[in-house]
């Protein structure tokens, strides 16, 4: 199944790329089997991690929205919501979730030559001055908090692996993709988990950034949403099976309006 044309169909190279259409998953239909998919603390951990109350200044980010706003292409919720649904599919999904869900293995897994190959990466993909400012300062944010936390109860040469990554991230510097990534594999959640995560929690700042863009009513924000929410699973999964070899920021109606965000006459937003 195709993903249907939207207002953004310059973000992709390839606009007849099919995406798989967006799938509910199935909940456990016990609370031991949820217990045993998932740790209890380490689900509280990812919910953590997604809040808008994490403090990086996510909240400060439309990601072009505003600017897309600003040029006509969103005037309301239903143009919002497809807006942002494009973008999950055909920026974040080819893109940082990616990103994410291969850096989460890396740290995992101690490849730090593989960090620093997808850290550089993400730096060399953002198309404008505003993006790459955003996954650089989110990203030192990030690493700043994860820094700050109490020391894991964990053990002797799991606590001196965490130190060893802080310090060789705080020298990348790394960006939001790999940062988040770090945070994630202190979990013990399996990867799929982090990036859907990763997914909600932009979710969750694009439809706070489109009631205060647009601007929209609470309510229509939560539809917004709503939408997005059915549409991540299906995104996260694309994101995991992405080769590196089809791994592309290619996004040229997003890349034209952040440009444009930067002279902008009258912002709420940094990007």
């Amino acid at each position: 199944q195709e993903h249907a044309p939207g207002w953004i169909e310059g973000l992709a190279a390839d606009a007849t790329t099919a995406i798989p259409a967006a799938v509910t998953p199935a909940l456990p239909a016990t609370p031991s089997e949820l217990s045993s998919a998932l740790p209890a603390v380490s689900l509280l951990q990812l919910m953590w991690l997604a809040s808008p109350a994490l403090p990086v200044g996510g909240f400060s980010y439309s990601e072009v929205l505003e600017a897309a706003v600003d040029s006509g292409h969103v005037t309301n919720e239903a143009q919002a919501s497809q807006w942002l649904t494009d973008q999950l599919h055909l920026s974040q999904a080819r893109s940082d979730l990616s990103v994410v869900a291969q850096a989460v293995a890396a740290w995992r897994a101690g490849d730090l030559p593989r960090i620093t190959e997808l850290n550089t990466w993400v730096l060399t993909t953002r198309e404008t001055s505003e993006l790459r400012q955003q996954t650089q300062q989110t990203g030192r944010s990030l690493l700043e908090w994860l820094r700050q936390l109490p020391a894991p109860d964990a053990s002797a040469e799991a606590h001196q692996q965490l130190e060893t990554h802080l310090a060789f991230a705080r020298d990348l510097p790394p960006t939001w993709p790999v940062a988040f990534a770090l945070a994630a594999a202190q979990t013990a959640a399996p990867v799929r988990e982090c990036v859907l995560a990763c997914a909600f929690g932009w979710a969750e700042n694009m439809a706070q950034a489109a009631i205060k863009a647009v601007p929209l009513g609470q309510t229509g924000g939560q539809r917004i949403l709503a939408r997005l929410l059915q549409a991540i699973p299906a995104a996260v999964d694309s994101a995991i099976a992405l080769p590196d070899h089809q791994r592309q920021a290619f996004n040229p109606m997003l890349a034209i309006l952040s440009a444009q965000h930067e002279t902008q006459y009258s912002r709420l937003f940094r990007s």
